[in-house]
This record gives structure tokens, sequence and C-alpha cells, in this order.
């Protein structure tokens, strides 16, 4: 007999077996950052939501904004989590990279000692640490900074490669206070507290700055990018099906943040608490890059007023939403 759950099941695979998917040809791999976006991802494979035109797909992060690029100029990744204007830049240089959405409408703190730093205008004199020279948060940092009437002389920005590397200046004593993403941010007051050295605090929204300096409600920060080779093998109606499961997904992880934590713990290499913890100020979303436009062309707009070569020379065409 033909009960709800087998006519839900059966329905689902019709609808995602539609002739018009393709399969691709390779496992897929969907790849993300150290970054809270990846408990989305981590989420959509525990759940099996790529099986149906991506079956033994699989999830991995990358460890350096270097080897992300690297992967996807190859074209060794074809689906992967990226800063929103690494996919405008790699999309003007022609590499066949577009913006599927974007998820994140910001993660990035400033996290310092409680009651040090109150605005971006009261780190001046203060050492900062902060990962990733050149790359989304060190650009937006330099923006929000240039915003609050700092020059670069102002701040001591010590830089790291990575965000573990910033957390460590921080607790070790060796900066004021240091630019990070979640959960990295979040890791950081927990760690403090786990160790009795300082109280530690998300000091500084950036998204809420952000707001005020440039009147965009959010920094859409980070969004799947997807490759030609990718759209050839599964199709327009394949990365709608991506975006499906991946809003699917988010919808769980925002539900049930304990049990999306546990599934993400083992590719953070973080506790699932400080995981759990995060996402309350990772402000995930899976919003099509298209619903996500005035955003992005404000955010692109202010990360090339001083060099437009960070987005490839130009505000992306059309051509560039994938959805």
């Amino acid at each position: 007999m033909l009960n709800r759950r087998t006519f839900v099941t059966a329905l689902s695979t019709a609808m995602f077996a539609c002739p018009r998917i393709g399969r691709t040809a390779e496992p897929l791999t969907l790849w993300g950052p150290p970054a809270a976006p990846s408990i989305i991802l981590a989420q959509a494979m525990a759940d099996g939501l790529l099986k149906p035109f991506a079956p033994g797909a699989s999830f991995k992060v990358w460890k350096t904004p270097d080897e992300m690029r690297a992967g996807l100029s190859s074209g060794n990744m074809t689906a992967v989590v990226v800063p929103s204007n690494v996919a405008a830049n790699l999309y003007n240089r022609g590499l066949g990279v577009r913006l599927a959405n974007v998820m994140t409408r910001g993660l990035l703190y400033v996290v310092a000692p409680s009651g040090t730093v109150t605005d971006i205008a009261s780190l001046k004199g203060m050492r900062v640490a902060v990962p990733f020279r050149n790359d989304m948060p060190d650009l937006i940092f330099r923006r929000l900074m240039a915003a609050a009437g700092l020059q670069p002389s102002d701040i001591a920005i010590e830089y790291s490669g990575t965000p573990p590397e910033a957390v460590q200046l921080l607790v070790s004593g060796r900066v004021n206070a240091a630019l990070l993403t979640e959960p990295a941010s979040t890791g950081s007051i927990m760690r403090a507290k786990w160790t009795a050295w300082k109280n530690l605090e998300h000091a500084i929204d950036c998204q809420k700055v952000w707001t005020r300096a440039t009147g965009s409600a959010t920094i859409p920060q980070a969004g799947l990018a997807v490759t030609d080779k990718l759209t050839a093998q599964i199709g327009a109606d394949g990365i709608v099906a991506l975006q499906q499961a991946l809003e699917t997904a988010v919808t769980a992880v925002i539900k049930d943040p304990s049990a999306a934590a546990g599934l993400a713990a083992l590719e953070f290499g973080l506790p699932a608490t400080v995981i759990e913890r995060s996402i309350e100020y990772s402000n995930l979303v899976v919003a099509r890059s298209t619903t996500a436009r005035a955003d992005l062309t404000t955010l692109f707009d202010v990360l090339a007023k001083e060099d437009p070569r960070i987005i490839g020379g130009k505000q992306p065409d059309n051509g560039f939403f994938a959805l």
C-alpha cells in the first residue's frame, strides 16, 4: 500500500530524476571554507540531499584562499563556496565561474577583551590580528577603517595566514583584538573562557557597521560559485536542484543547530559546542544570487573603489548570476 512516506519519497525522486538534470561524470565534491557556510554543506551531505543528481557527492574544506583559487582556475573544483568578490574576479577574467547564491549575510566580527573596544574608531593605536591579507575580511576591514576616519597607520595590523593563527595571537595577548569570521570568533571567546585567560566578546559587529557606512542591509560575504564545467554536466536544472538542496539544508541547520554542529565538527576540527554557538552569529542563508544582487553590487562598488582589480576590473554583467 502506498502510504504518505513512500508517496513523498517517490514524488521527491521523480522531481529530481527529471531527464533535464544530468548526472556528474565524476563524483561531485562541494568545497567550502573553514567558516560557517560550510556547515550548510555538511548538513546537505549528511541528509543525502544531493544523491538524486550527484550520487557519491562529498564535502571538503579548502584551507586557504590560494588553494581555492587554484582549484577553480584549474577546473579541479567545480562547486565552491568562495568570497563573493573572488567569484566576480574569476568571472570577469573569463574563467567560467558564476555565482549561484549567497550563503551568509555577513559573519565578520572584531573580537576583543570585554570593555576594551566599542567601535572601529576605538581601535586607533591598537594591534589587530587579521587573517588572509588582501582577501575579503581584510578588504572589508580596511573599508570600515576609512569610513571611521582612520588612516592605515592608525592601526597596527598583524596579518596571519589562517583564522586559527589570528586566534592564537589574540589569546596569547600579542594583539589587542582580532578580526574573525565565524566560527573562529565564537571559538576564540569560548577558548578564552575555558582557559580563564580573559573575557572576550564580539566587540564589533561588522555587519552593523557596514550598514551604517554603506546603507546596504547585509554583507553578502560568500556564496556558492559553480563552473561552466559543472553546469554542462548537470544542466541549468541541475544547478537549480543543487540550490534547492542547500535551501533545505540551511533550514535544517537553523532549526537544529546542535545536530548541525555535530555533523560539521570533524571537518572544522572544532568542538561541536563552538560550532553550535557560532550559528547564532553567522547569518546563514541560501539566497539566489539574483535576489542578493543589489547588496552584491554595493559590496563590489565599495571594494573596487580604490582598486577595481579586486573584482576583475568592473561590475559583473548579467551572466555572472547563475540563479
